[in-house]
């Protein structure tokens, strides 16, 4: 018999995994790793913030990535400097802003440490509900984007000609980036939430004929790695949260050592 609190870390996992499948590939696709990296490193000020103004840790959090995805996408327009400036501008001042803000915090004891890389075997009954409404919100989203983005995806100037609007298109990607990174932090927390979104689907890029497969392809892995990280996690007395990520990153070592051997030389 499963205990509960094991199913809903499982159920939890799981969940994040088949959300993060489709966005994953993107990102690898588009080489956003670093975009999504700055975005959960920024989610650290949004729980800052709920501790200091004592709102809702899941609401503000959403709201804050939210908000710096848009900030990014703001800044991106300038022609001053590359892209990956602006994003180590936003990874490092809003990090530095939210350890401020939580060292600032009095009276109360603020559990970093969980923050920083979750606690999933924490996960509740409401939380489950919320992943289960951003999942089904970033699904529909994702049939609805899924073609445009691919056109975008090959070739951006010729989807631009073809009448796509990549600016509104990117910035609903991001919009629902931000929320499944945020979704994230909640079972791994904030230093390990981008690798649910990038190391199965660069796991899964070598077995991948066509985007669709790779993207199935991708969340068979991460499930696959939820179960056995778990496993290794119960068994073995460590933390769920980095068990998976390691599991999950000797499949994707695994996976491009043996498509290096398949290379002709």
């Amino acid at each position: 018999m499963i205990e509960p609190f094991l199913m809903r870390a499982i159920l939890a996992a799981i969940g994040l995994a088949l959300i993060a499948a489709p966005l994953g590939c993107f990102v690898v696709w588009n080489r956003m790793s670093y975009f999504g990296e700055t975005i959960a490193q920024a989610s650290l000020l949004g729980v800052a913030l709920a501790l200091l103004l004592q709102l809702d840790l899941n609401t503000t959090v959403v709201a804050v990535s939210i908000a710096a995805a848009f900030v990014v996408i703001a800044l991106s327009r300038q022609r001053v400097v590359p892209i990956d400036s602006v994003l180590g501008l936003m990874h490092h001042g809003t990090l530095a802003l939210g350890v401020i803000v939580i060292s600032s915090l009095k009276g109360q004891s603020v559990d970093l440490m969980g923050y920083l890389f979750g606690d999933i075997f924490a996960v509740s009954t409401q939380d489950l509900w919320w992943i289960g409404a951003i999942g089904v919100a970033v699904v529909l989203v994702m049939v609805k984007l899924w073609r445009p983005l691919l056109r975008v995806s090959v070739h951006e100037d010729l989807a631009r000609a073809e009448g796509v609007n990549t600016t509104a298109l990117r910035t609903g990607f991001t919009v629902v980036l931000a929320l499944v990174i945020a979704v994230a932090i909640k079972i791994v927390g904030i230093l390990l939430a981008i690798a649910f979104l990038i190391v199965p689907a660069v796991a899964a890029r070598p077995f991948a004929r066509n985007p669709e497969t790779m993207v199935v392809v991708s969340a068979g892995l991460g499930v696959v790695s939820v179960v056995a990280g778990l496993t290794m996690s119960t068994s073995a007395d460590i933390p769920g949260g980095p068990a998976i990520v390691l599991v999950m990153t000797v499949i994707a070592a695994a996976s491009l050592l043996f498509a290096g051997r398949q290379v002709p030389r």
